[in-house]
């Protein structure tokens, strides 16, 4: 009799311990699906990039006008960035010149031959992201942008929007004119030839690039 007792406070015993260890995987579930609930939500779990682009790098033009200065967007665009540094840090674009202005439009440069038909002797592939901020803005006033002739012909042009414009998304935004905007309007009343080129040279003296 006394081990027949012995077995049923066994059982109960075993039985409550299941009960309770139950009754914590149950709490520790619970817990685990109110903090899912009530976390807030972020570009990660959202899969939508929100908010201004991060800026990574300032960038000099130093012209016969005056300085322009725009910074980098190092995460929207990291290819093209990485590639307009390197180039500016070899002294490429210094003593380049804008080559095509068109009023009301952009103004563009960077081309080596002077003519909209040079480069640094190799392309590289488009950066249009869509859950970028600066794609789902476009090509705003002070946007700088490079210039292609079809998808993934990047090379060493670029232009800087003098106004608003709804463009085609085919051209990589990798910055914007923080300082010198009235510098751009300058460059972008000049007068110009039949083929948008300045009549009087508009040179990039220099172009340098510093940490923001």
């Amino acid at each position: 009799m006394a081990g027949l007792r012995r077995m049923l406070y066994w059982g109960d015993a075993i039985i409550m311990a299941k009960a309770i260890i139950f009754i914590v995987l149950v709490g520790v579930i619970l817990w685990g699906a109110v903090s899912y609930v009530n976390r807030k939500p972020s570009p990660e779990t959202t899969g939508k990039i929100t908010g201004a682009p991060a800026a990574m790098h300032m960038v000099t033009i130093k012209t016969n006008l005056g300085d322009i200065k725009f910074e980098t967007y190092d995460a929207d665009a990291p290819k093209t960035v990485e590639n307009f540094i390197t180039l500016a840090n070899k002294g490429f674009y210094n003593g380049l010149v804008f080559h095509r202005v068109i009023k009301g439009f952009m103004i563009q440069g960077g081309d080596p031959k002077g003519d909209g038909t040079g480069g640094p002797g190799y392309k590289f592939d488009d950066e249009l992201n869509p859950s970028t901020p600066s794609y789902q803005a476009g090509y705003k006033k002070g946007v700088v942008a490079m210039a292609n002739a079809g998808p993934n012909t990047n090379g060493s042009q670029f232009f800087i929007m003098l106004e608003d414009k709804p463009l085609q998304k085919d051209y990589t935004i990798f910055g914007k004119v923080v300082s010198g905007q009235d510098v751009v309007d300058i460059i972008g009343s000049v007068k110009t030839d039949a083929n948008d080129r300045p009549v009087s040279p508009i040179k990039m003296e220099k172009v340098t690039v510093g940490e923001k």
